[in-house]
């Protein structure tokens, strides 16, 4: 079996961090709005498909500058706050398969974060920015996970997806991948794992410690081989 992490709010906790930024300079250009709902409407998107919500809501774009100043806060407080989600190397210790991570970041944030939260070394080189890689389409598309699944030679419904967010997740299946919905984030909400659930996840765990006994579990129900 193939285990495919996304990466901001699976196995680092950045999405609490990302949110709040947002929100704050969101409220500053006009468009009042909470970390939480940031997170519900626009986790797991793109600047740019963020954006295009927000400016046809508004009518207006965002000011020019805005996401560069966004990156630039994010990843100074990624730097300074970041964590690795818990119980992240623990389970890496006890999986019994191959891995990988599939997010919409760039190489360059991913690497930030995974060398922050010592989780560079136990994956690389199967890191895999959706942007970077295949047709470069972002989630959404199903374009990362298929194109991890392609470099480890695996059939789709042999790489299982954990993702917190309903976009990832309908990604996933698009590839043919199996997906395990994540809610363990510091930045889940009521309702997360219902979301997840209706977008396409088989199960929904909000404990890491729980993924190696729920991969056992739908490995054997499908028959899908180590």
């Amino acid at each position: 079996m193939l285990f495919v992490f996304d990466c901001d709010g699976v196995i680092v906790d950045s999405e609490i961090i990302s949110s709040a930024v947002d929100a704050e300079l969101l409220g500053e250009a006009g468009y009042p709005i909470s970390p939480a709902e940031v997170t519900r409407r626009f986790a797991g998107l793109t600047a740019v498909a963020f954006g295009d919500i927000i400016a046809a809501e508004t009518g207006r774009p965002l000011p020019e500058d805005f996401f560069a100043n966004a990156r630039a806060e994010i990843d100074r407080r990624l730097a300074a706050e970041l964590r690795p989600i818990a119980g992240i190397h623990d389970v890496l210790d006890r999986l019994d398969g191959r891995r990988c991570v599939c997010s919409n970041s760039s190489s360059k944030r991913l690497r930030i974060s995974l060398e922050k939260t010592r989780l560079y070394d136990r994956f690389r080189p199967y890191i895999f920015s959706a942007v970077e890689v295949g047709t470069h389409e972002p989630k959404p598309s199903p374009n990362v996970y298929a194109y991890a699944i392609e470099q480890f030679g695996v059939e789709p419904r042999e790489a299982l997806v954990i993702e917190d967010s309903v976009f990832g997740i309908r990604a996933a299946r698009s590839a043919g991948a199996r997906v395990i919905g994540f809610t363990g984030g510091s930045h889940t909400w009521p309702g997360h794992a219902d979301l997840l659930t209706e977008a396409g996840a088989e199960t929904v765990i909000n404990r890491l410690a729980d993924l190696p006994k729920v991969a056992e579990a739908l490995a054997a129900w499908e028959g899908i081989g180590d």
